[in-house]
């Protein structure tokens, strides 16, 4: 997965280039500044609760068949906070114990957190909360944490970790089917790929496309990266109409910063993560890095900020999330 690389990666030094940068389509908002997305970050349960059948035996993600008897205490974790979302979202919210560092929204804050040192996850902190089942993915770990819950009896399930929006449906199958909700699953993935698919409806026709780039920014760590093909965040841009600029330049997940790099890219749009930008000094932190300046998203300073909880989650709000990105990045002027 694209951000499990993202810790051991820092910022690959280049001077700010001076050549100007063509820009993608023609920006109506090139002179509005920058600007927030507004989404709701709470999921929200189907209704009514569904009673889980259970035993069932599924296959995993990484290929064992593993049988699950109960879930009345249920641990979801992943890098993305989304398959606690996909647990909360199927009325099972009130069966979860514990938390990842991700897992952020209101009804599952107060949970115990299981991982240390950002995603790692803890065994003991996870076997004293005695879950019945464990749903998780292969970008969390390490490895050895999930063996030694397999030892102690407890079942694990590794849902699939590929970040896209198809992918976003298939998670939520996979989850139903554990925990022995695959109606409820159902219809989850009805509402949110109808969401996601009247979301992308609103992608602006004709004309030539914004590129917009997306940078993966934590300033105090030394961690400067631009997203290309397979980072999460392409999806995304494209779900709205535009070219994702990274991508378009050659780029594959999650590269080092540097100025050739963002001359080449030249992003209409610049989109981060809200944290990251504080931890570059806000705006006028950002446009200092090596080449931001020289491109049309720099010199216009069209910057889109999202919440960390949110953007990348690929979860049952991605629907909304595209939306609120499109409003973000087509939003007119504010008078």
């Amino acid at each position: 997965m694209a951000l499990a690389l993202l810790a051991g990666l820092g910022l690959s030094g280049c001077a700010a280039g001076t050549a100007p940068a063509a820009g993608g389509g023609q920006d109506p908002a090139a002179g509005c500044g920058p600007s927030s997305m507004k989404v709701s970050y709470e999921p929200d349960p189907i209704e009514p609760a569904p009673t889980p059948k259970l035993p069932v035996t599924v296959k995993s993600a990484d290929g064992r068949k593993v049988t699950v008897r109960s879930a009345d205490r249920i641990l979801a974790v992943n890098m993305y906070g989304s398959i606690a979302e996909i647990v909360f979202s199927l009325g099972l919210g009130d069966r979860l114990v514990g938390r990842d560092a991700s897992t952020t929204f209101a009804a599952a804050r107060d949970l115990p957190l299981v991982t240390v040192n950002g995603h790692d996850l803890s065994a003991e902190a996870i076997l004293r909360l005695n879950p019945t089942v464990v749903l998780t993915d292969a970008g969390i770990g390490p490895a050895e944490v999930l063996d030694q819950l397999r030892a102690s009896g407890i079942p694990v399930v590794l849902i699939g970790d590929e970040q896209t929006l198809p992918a976003v449906g298939e998670h939520i199958t996979e989850v139903a089917a554990a925990l022995g909700v695959p109606e409820a699953g159902q219809k989850l993935k009805k509402r949110v790929d109808e969401e996601i698919e009247s979301a992308r409806k609103q992608a602006p026709s004709g004309g030539e496309p914004l590129r917009v780039a997306f940078l993966y920014l934590r300033g105090t760590a030394g961690v400067y990266l631009i997203g290309g093909r397979g980072a999460g965040s392409d999806a995304l841009i494209e779900a709205i109409g535009a070219v994702d600029a990274g991508s378009a330049a050659g780029l594959t997940e999650f590269r080092p910063l540097t100025s050739e790099g963002m001359i080449n890219a030249a992003p209409d749009v610049i989109l981060v993560l809200t944290a990251g930008l504080k931890s570059v000094g806000g705006v006028d932190g950002l446009v200092k890095l090596p080449g931001i300046a020289q491109t049309p998203a720099g010199r216009n300073r069209r910057i889109v900020d999202a919440d960390d909880g949110t953007l990348l989650t690929f979860g049952t709000r991605t629907g909304k999330t595209i939306k609120a990105l499109a409003d973000a990045v087509y939003r007119p002027c504010e008078s």
